[in-house]
């Protein structure tokens, strides 16, 4: 049993992964500011004998003794981060700062939540670990982008000048049960607009191509990464190599929910990336890992959960 702290625990992903901690036996620490996170995604772990909610902003300091950390706190949608964008680059950098200062009194491993929007608007496709990336430092998406860099500089500098065990996971799109309804992602926006019969919203000429990872497959991912020798420590893609375009992803959607909406389409927000592909080579050599659900399997139990979400609103 190892005790684990989940910053940003009551999120997406982060429920998910705290739910998987748990019933794997060990003692989990849910941290969340409920900015973008929601006790309706743990509320099934509370009260259980390993799980344990602190209502904390990862921005100031804590100080917990756990045995590993998984980094997830931080909104991770073009709505949630923009909405404060100081808020955003602040909960990056000094969050970071924060549970690396942890890790390195408690001798903790930590995971960093890095992000394919690293990589930028890539000219290089698909995207391999070993790029640079193509990023605007001053665009209306770079409090999400270059926040994310610095935080991957700031695990490899505490892990070469404190011999920190770090992590980085650089995730790809993902999608699954409890996505939050105003999120603003392709895939939710797409499935609630179809659901309610209402336009769905196309950005651009529908070209734009991005690759969809299912929740599960995803969390095993950065669990295989915290787990691996501690010579493998990243930066390594975690995400579905299937690439497809945007207009694709709207019109699997509405045959899959039997949907009368039709198709309209908006201009394009500014850096938004024309493709998003991962090389996962370096995930299949080093963890074993591949994702292994296909993209309409994953879109039919997302479905199921938002005709659940709207049957209660």
């Amino acid at each position: 049993m190892k005790r684990i702290l989940i910053t940003g625990g009551a999120g997406f992903l982060g429920s998910h992964l705290c739910e998987r901690l748990v019933n794997e036996g060990h003692d989990v620490i849910c941290l969340d500011n409920f900015f973008t996170g929601s006790k309706n995604n743990i509320s099934h772990l509370m009260g259980q004998t390993h799980f344990e909610l602190i209502r904390h902003d990862i921005i100031n300091p804590i100080y917990l003794e756990v045995d590993e950390i998984y980094n997830l706190a931080c909104p991770a949608s073009p709505v949630h981060y923009q909405y404060n964008p100081i808020k955003t680059i602040k909960t990056n950098v000094m969050g970071a700062i924060n549970v690396l200062g942890i890790a390195k009194r408690t001798r903790a491993k930590v995971l960093q939540a890095s992000t394919s929007e690293v990589y930028g608007d890539p000219d290089v496709h698909p995207q391999q670990e070993s790029y640079w990336g193509r990023v605007n430092p001053i665009g209306i998406r770079s409090c999400y982008d270059e926040g994310k860099r610095a935080a991957e500089c700031l695990m490899m500098d505490y892990r070469r000048q404190n011999a920190v065990h770090t992590k980085i996971a650089r995730i790809f799109n993902t999608y699954g049960p409890r996505m939050a309804v105003n999120d603003g992602r392709v895939v939710s926006n797409f499935i609630l607009q179809a659901l309610q019969n209402r336009d769905i919203t196309v950005y651009g000429d529908g070209s734009h191509t991005r690759s969809f990872c299912y929740a599960s497959d995803l969390i095993d991912g950065i669990i295989r990464l915290m787990n691996a020798p501690d010579d493998f420590y990243g930066p390594v893609n975690l995400g579905n190599p299937d690439e497809f375009t945007i207009l694709e992803l709207a019109r699997r959607v509405i045959d899959l929910t039997n949907s009368r909406s039709k198709i309209v389409f908006q201009p394009l927000p500014s850096d938004d990336p024309a493709q998003r592909k991962p090389d996962i080579t370096l995930a299949r050599e080093k963890l074993g890992w591949q994702p292994g659900i296909s993209l309409e399997q994953g879109l039919v139990g997302t479905i199921a959960y938002f005709k659940e979400i709207l049957k209660t609103a």
